[in-house]
């Protein structure tokens, strides 16, 4: 059986769950992977077939999507010749990670495409909301990477076909250790918007990993590093805390290691304000951006906060089966 596996890059969550996705999708037949997107800062040790510009959303600097630059940054017609070029009809099971070009191949030619991803998790209504409602947001998470049949990953199960996350393996087998610092990752914003904010904690050591910084550097108690993964992964595994951006696979990790969370979600990002409800249901802290007058509320995070307390097991592999199960004949 042939297998295209196609995963978004935009983001690094979806590549890391695909590290342990890939390996059990390979025990089924011959395994092509297909990435579409630019804003990725991890890279899938496995071969890649298909390396797509796709359709990414450009982080900003200021909390939020770069609405200008994302406009300016995309291809619509290189968007569009990769779907209608993509030899979509030469595998027998297409497996998305909210993926657009092969979702759309195979929606324009009525060939079913399985979502393995969170976001369709996201869309079901048993999956916590935020108090606002956004038509707009919620329709983009619809519609960015059509698929026929779901299999879902939240901070809970929330309902059949919703499991919980995939934990990658280097998560698993590391040790924790609590040295003080907090860990911080929050690609939304500039780094002289987190020096300015998190240099006001003078007794707190501040390891945070950047996607904006040409080189290491430190500015008082904040030090600003370049991403690396090995170091990002031990800085949290060694961290008191952990201070992320609301995506899904980072604040799950982070619980998982058993550390004490707070996220904060991009501003116009609908998909970043449901995890945010997720993280909140599973004990996050969250507070709305990283601004002058919610020190107090990270503050209080510092000197308060509790671990999340998680039970993630190692499920990926009955997952998988459960998909062929339903969707092969096998």
């Amino acid at each position: 059986m042939k297998i295209l596996f196609a995963i978004q890059g935009t983001g690094n969550g979806h590549l890391s769950r695909a590290r342990d996705v890939y390996p059990e999708l390979c025990k089924y037949g011959e395994v092509d992977v297909l990435i579409s997107g630019i804003q990725a800062d991890m890279a899938l040790p496995y071969p890649v077939k298909y390396r797509l510009y796709g359709m990414s959303f450009i982080f900003g600097k200021h909390g939020g999507v770069a609405i200008g630059e994302t406009i300016r940054r995309s291809k619509i017609i290189r968007l569009l010749k990769d779907i209608r070029t993509l030899p979509i009809d030469e595998y027998d099971l297409v497996i998305n990670d909210f993926e657009p070009v092969s979702a759309w191949a195979c929606h324009t030619r009525k060939k079913a495409c399985i979502s393995l991803s969170h976001q369709c998790a996201v869309l079901h209504p048993a999956a916590p909301k935020p108090t606002h409602t956004d038509y707009m947001g919620m329709a983009i998470i619809k519609h960015y990477a059509p698929t026929t049949a779901a299999y879902g990953f939240h901070f809970k199960e929330y309902a059949n076909n919703i499991f919980t996350p995939v934990i990658r393996r280097e998560i698993r087998q590391i040790t924790t250790t609590n040295k003080g610092h907090y860990t911080v990752y929050l690609p939304a914003y500039s780094d002289e918007a987190i020096i300015s904010r998190l240099s006001s904690f003078k007794d707190i050591e501040w390891d945070v990993y950047s996607k904006h910084c040409k080189g290491n550097h430190t500015a008082g108690n904040v030090h600003i590093k370049k991403i690396n993964n090995e170091a990002f992964v031990q800085s949290m595994a060694d961290s008191a805390g952990v201070l992320l951006g609301a995506g899904f696979e980072g604040p799950a990790e982070a619980m998982y290691l058993g550390k004490k969370v707070l996220v904060i979600p991009m501003s116009t990002q609908y998909e970043q304000h449901c995890n945010a409800a997720g993280a909140a249901d599973m004990g996050a802290t969250v507070i709305p951006q990283l601004s002058h007058k919610n020190l107090p509320a990270i503050g209080d995070w510092i000197n308060n906060g509790k671990p999340c307390k998680v039970d993630y097991p190692d499920n990926i592999s009955t997952v998988v089966a459960k998909l062929m199960q339903e969707q092969v004949k096998l």
